[in-house]
């Protein structure tokens, strides 16, 4: 059967779905084009027509991944209630227990960013654009007396720092920690970080079994 033919954007989409899937299967150091052009049952001509190098392509292929996972915090942070239920939500999604990125495919990446600049440029734009997101509603919050917080960026930061450490625990070594206990570590912090000026019972995480 004749493939359907597919406009520049759904060929590049399609290439970068694919890429993602090999990168997450076999890691940024093994996978290759023919990895990528095999799955699709294309020539490694087509996909070097559209990015160039593997560089290229995987660099395209994270920044692609990013933007997913920034549409969705946009949309959690944009909804029309409190921003302690804003950040609450997005902490839960985001946290190495909700449905955010594979997270096998962020520590991948992190790794290799350490000796590929275009890569290290994705995943420092997609650090700054989360930091940045969470502090806008942390300061929200604050100005609006839902709670106290004297540093928003430096709050965005921590509870980011620390779900991404604990992203690497539950991911690389498993068994090191529950999910139940990942989820509570990370209620507590935000608590933390919060302060709450009222509602304080809101931001108060039940107790959870190791």
């Amino acid at each position: 059967m004749a493939r359907v033919r597919l406009s520049v954007a759904e060929r590049r989409e399609e290439l970068l779905r694919a890429a993602i899937e090999q990168i997450e299967a076999r890691g940024v150091a093994a996978v290759r084009i023919a990895d990528v052009a095999s799955v699709l049952g294309v020539s490694n001509a087509l996909v070097l027509y559209h990015f160039s190098t593997k560089e290229k392509l995987v660099a395209a292929a994270f920044a692609y991944a990013a933007e997913d996972d920034l549409a969705h915090l946009r949309k959690l942070l944009g909804r029309r209630t409190t921003a302690l239920r804003r950040l609450r939500a997005a902490v839960r999604w985001y946290a190495p227990t909700g449905q955010a990125k594979g997270w096998r495919l962020w520590i991948e990446g992190w790794a290799a960013a350490l000796r590929e600049p275009a890569l290290r440029e994705v995943t420092q734009d997609l650090d700054r654009e989360w930091k940045a997101a969470i502090a806008d509603v942390i300061a929200e919050g604050v100005a609006a007396g839902e709670f106290h917080c004297p540093d928003p960026s430096a709050a965005a930061l921590r509870l980011t720092a620390l779900l991404d450490g604990l992203a690497v625990q539950l991911t690389s070594y498993p068994g090191s920690l529950s999910r139940a206990r990942a989820q509570e570590w990370a209620d507590e912090a935000l608590a933390r970080e919060l302060g709450p000026a009222r509602e304080s019972s809101a931001l108060t995480p039940a107790r959870t079994r190791p």
